[in-house]
């Protein structure tokens, strides 16, 4: 086991979930909504890179939007070019993990725990970001 965190992202055009594990790989949590225009994502990528150096993370799991046909979306084309430029600015290059309905399961969750769809919308991201971080987690185990 190596030293450092992973960062788990929930990609969307225009809200980016971010979570982050311990530094033993055990736990995943929300961290921050990284919120972008859906056209330039250089703002949205130096927000990533920050939270790496600050946060000593040194592995990247990124949320690849998958059809359920298996076929390529735009949205996961944007996604696979957004983790290359992930890549550019931190030297990590980013785990490719399919993300179909974590959104979902997020949302179901908050639900089961009593939040609103208005008091989810801040931070469904980040929990879908948790989602994707703690089930590839569980595949360094």
């Amino acid at each position: 086991m190596g030293k450092g965190r992973w960062m788990g992202i929930d990609f969307g055009m225009k809200h980016i979930g971010v979570a982050l594990s311990d530094e033993l790989w055990i736990t995943a949590s929300g961290f921050e909504t990284v919120n972008w225009n859906g056209q330039d994502d250089s703002w949205a990528v130096n927000r990533i890179a920050e939270i790496v150096k600050e946060k000593n993370v040194t592995g990247i799991v990124l949320g690849k939007p998958a059809r359920t046909d298996g076929s390529v979306s735009h949205t996961e084309e944007v996604a696979i070019e957004f983790g290359k430029k992930v890549e550019e600015a931190t030297g990590i290059t980013p785990v490719m993990k399919d993300e179909r309905y974590t959104t979902v399961l997020a949302s179901q969750f908050m639900r089961e725990v009593g939040k609103s769809a208005k008091k989810q919308r801040p931070v469904i991201d980040q929990v879908a970001a948790e989602i994707i971080l703690s089930d590839y987690l569980e595949t360094l185990r």
